[in-house]
């Protein structure tokens, strides 16, 4: 389910590493591309580069290592076409509900297609394993407190996850709410038209400047072939992302000086680093943002845009009354604060027709969930590229389905050989992490049930995983046999999902 950026990169796994199985890609909206098709707010980005957040079977050739939401979005696409995977690609189609059947060893889909002429047919459609490729966002909703007061005001409000075409902000006031990456977007790429902008944020968020060019992979890629190259520069900057977060966690005093000591070396003031750009948790305790050539930072050096750090009293026909009394005047207010968590794009997968309660299940190896059979998710990381574990994860289904193959299997489903402590599924203390988590399933204190921040060593032993330790397998029934039957000890998964 899902044509984004992992559903894209599934399926190419698939047609490599599983030329036998047939797939579709469930996609509910009218065109591909996922997160990078549906936003489009001005100046949208990845805060990651695009060596490790674009595929590795599939050089980034661009010039920016920190690439605009079009230019990932063509990636995507073209990746797409280039291996015929968007011939698999069915629109329109979204997914309702999701029942194992323990009898036929099959999932059976409840489908929403929508037709050219807006009518919507309800469908099914059956396969032998279900892959969730939809992330873990409400694209539906976004994150929008009650404001007090907001009747009465009078400018414009927008979310920045439904920006509107035919906004119009040149010469406007603007006043953008939230401190998180698409805040430190925004402001930079409003400033440049609106008659003001302000960032206003309750408390401030670590942010740090990065290259919007990588000046080594440019140097690597004169001398080296496209693939070689992309091999080369990707397995550096997973190596300095790994580096960075581990020293944020394991030196954080260390870390707030040095974003402290670099961000005011941009600013050229203290006051205002300390005041604004200086948060009370430490860094990578929420995620890291990410600024492109210090862009935000000099916007706000430059005195083309403004941060303000307080509480919002109420909305007042004019802007925004503070806590402290303030008054914050703003023609157009983005609400920048932040998305919703929604698990498995909001399907509530149940077995024989008997609903799985996910906040009680566990995560094997970050793929497969105890209580469904033959069904995965892609969980991408925290502390690095989503990418990164979407491959590891697409790649880790073939195993499995291969291994199904190999033994004759009809399904496996984890299973813990004893107890787990439970730990939630993303450990990060961002509100949007904390607001829903506790609808998400668990992971575990232990491998195969741990689900850890690190490529290099999921890397290195994702792969090697021995599939009959922890999968239960079900054999095909015989003819005479009524259904699957539960046998010995073996494993399997698999991607995307067959008609």
């Amino acid at each position: 389910m899902g044509a984004g950026l992992s559903g894209i990169g599934a399926a190419y796994r698939l047609q490599t590493e599983c030329p036998g199985r047939s797939y579709a890609i469930l996609e509910a909206r009218e065109a591909s591309g996922g997160t990078w098709d549906l936003f489009r707010y001005p100046g949208v980005r990845s805060d990651s580069d695009m060596f490790t957040l674009g595929y590795p079977f599939r050089p980034w050739t661009e010039a920016k290592a920190i690439a605009d939401g079009p230019s990932i979005l063509r990636y995507i696409r073209e990746t797409a076409a280039e291996y015929g995977i968007d011939k698999n690609i069915r629109y329109r189609t979204k997914v309702v509900g999701a029942d194992w059947s323990s009898r036929d060893a099959r999932w059976t889909l409840d489908l929403e297609c929508t037709g050219d002429d807006g009518t919507v047919e309800r469908q099914t459609l059956t396969c032998d394993f279900l892959y969730s490729c939809a992330g873990y966002y409400d694209y539906a909703n976004g994150h929008t407190p009650e404001f007090r007061g907001l009747d009465a005001y009078q400018g414009t409000v927008v979310h920045p996850q439904f920006w509107p075409d035919d906004l119009d902000w040149a010469g406007k006031r603007v006043v953008v709410i939230g401190s998180g990456a698409t805040a430190v977007t925004l402001v930079p790429s409003l400033a440049g038209e609106a008659a003001s902008v302000t960032m206003l944020q309750r408390t401030p968020t670590w942010i740090s400047a990065v290259p919007g060019r990588d000046a080594i992979a440019d140097r690597i890629r004169a001398v080296l072939p496209p693939q070689a190259a992309h091999r080369v520069v990707r397995t550096k900057n997973i190596l300095f992302m790994i580096g960075v977060y581990q020293f944020c966690r394991r030196s954080p005093q260390a870390a707030r000086r040095m974003f402290t000591k670099f961000n005011t070396r941009i600013l050229r003031d203290e006051q205002v680093v300390k005041e604004h750009f200086t948060p009370p948790y430490n860094p990578w305790e929420q995620r890291l943002c990410a600024a492109p050539d210090a862009d935000f930072f000099r916007a706000v050096r430059d005195g083309n845009a403004d941060v303000v750090t307080g509480g919002i009293d109420t909305f007042v026909p004019d802007g925004i009354k503070l806590a402290d009394g303030r008054v914050l005047p703003a023609d157009v207010v983005v609400t920048a604060t932040g998305l919703r968590l929604l698990a498995f794009g909001g399907i509530a997968p149940t077995v024989d027709g008997t609903a799985v309660d996910l906040a009680k299940q566990f995560v094997w190896r970050g793929a497969m969930l105890t209580g469904l059979p033959n069904f995965a998710v892609c969980i991408g990381y925290t502390n690095a590229s989503w990418t990164l574990r979407a491959d590891l994860t697409s790649r880790l289904v073939c195993k499995v389905l291969n291994h199904l193959d190999r033994h004759g299997y009809a399904a496996v489903e984890p299973r813990p050989t004893g107890p787990l402590d439970e730990r939630p599924l993303l450990d990060l203390m961002s509100g949007y992490v904390r607001r829903s988590i506790d609808a998400f399933p668990r992971q575990g204190h232990r491998s195969p049930w741990k689900v850890r921040q690190n490529y290099v060593l999921d890397a290195a032993t994702t792969m090697r995983t021995n599939l009959h330790r922890t999968l239960r397998p079900i054999r095909r029934p015989t003819p005479s046999e009524g259904s699957p039957q539960v046998t010995g000890r073996a494993a399997a998964a698999s991607a995307g999902s067959s008609s």
